[in-house]
């Protein structure tokens, strides 16, 4: 699904925080090319730089020193926490984006179907936030991503909170959704099976500082199941390379 066409690239990236960027960096000297059409999971320790990352390709945040290039249009980015405002019903949270990209009333009714119907939300436009389960708040949420008409979605552990049947449902929705929109994504997850049940790229990040430490091209089809002796080689292969780094930054 990758083209030749970079979507995402960073060059030499380097990001500290405190006064003028002078403390240790949680970023220091990060190359990483994301072509259009991949799904890339970015896995690492807590203080890798995972969100750090992404908050710079959002354009949230500025790198220190290095270069970050985005092409194409900003791109739209979905959290851990949905973010719903819970004043406004299901429709009127995706319609907002829509509003604010400037699209006419006219239209923006029938886009906000149109987008309900691409989560599965059929009906649901007028569900309050607290009638919705987690599994649909972050529909919605998805949703009202993809009506900022980004071909760049950015996520942040999405799932996390979810329960175990909800996330494996979501992960197919997300798999038919990327394919069927020919998005590129760029997904943050703590989770070696998720990583792998998802991305047809999964980079790890090292620790303090976070660099690109090594990359596996997945290229396995889809469904896949964690039963599958080719997911469990690559998920035990995977998880070995995180114990290793976590062993070194345990050793005094």
């Amino acid at each position: 699904m990758t083209a030749s066409r970079i979507a995402i690239e960073l060059r030499a990236v380097s990001k500290a925080y405190g006064s003028a960027d002078c403390g240790p960096p949680v970023i220091d000297g990060l190359d990483l090319r994301v072509a259009a059409g991949d799904f890339v999971c970015l896995l690492g320790r807590s203080g890798s730089g995972k969100s750090t990352l992404l908050n710079l390709v959002a354009g949230l945040d500025r790198p220190s020193s290095g270069e970050v290039q985005v092409h194409g249009a900003g791109p739209a980015m979905l959290f851990q926490d949905h973010a719903l405002f819970p004043w406004l019903n299901a429709g009127e949270n995706v319609e907002l984006a829509l509003r604010l990209r400037g699209r006419a009333k006219v239209d923006r009714a029938a886009e906000v179907d149109r987008l309900l119907r691409l989560v599965r939300l059929e009906g649901m436009s007028g569900r309050r936030v607290h009638e919705l389960s987690g599994g649909m708040r972050q529909r919605v949420a998805l949703a009202r991503a993809l009506a900022q008409g980004s071909d760049i979605l950015l996520m942040d552990e999405p799932f996390t909170a979810l329960d175990a049947t909800t996330r494996s449902l979501l992960h197919a929705e997300l798999i038919r959704i990327w394919t069927d929109q020919r998005l590129t994504v760029l997904f943050v997850t703590h989770d070696v099976h998720e990583a792998v049940g998802l991305g047809s790229r999964v980079v790890q990040l090292s620790s303090h500082p976070g660099r690109v430490a090594r990359e596996w091209s997945v290229g396995l089809s889809y469904p896949r199941r964690s039963e599958d002796p080719a997911v469990r080689t690559l998920t035990l292969d995977i998880t070995a390379r995180l114990q290793e780094e976590a062993g070194r930054h345990a050793r005094p």
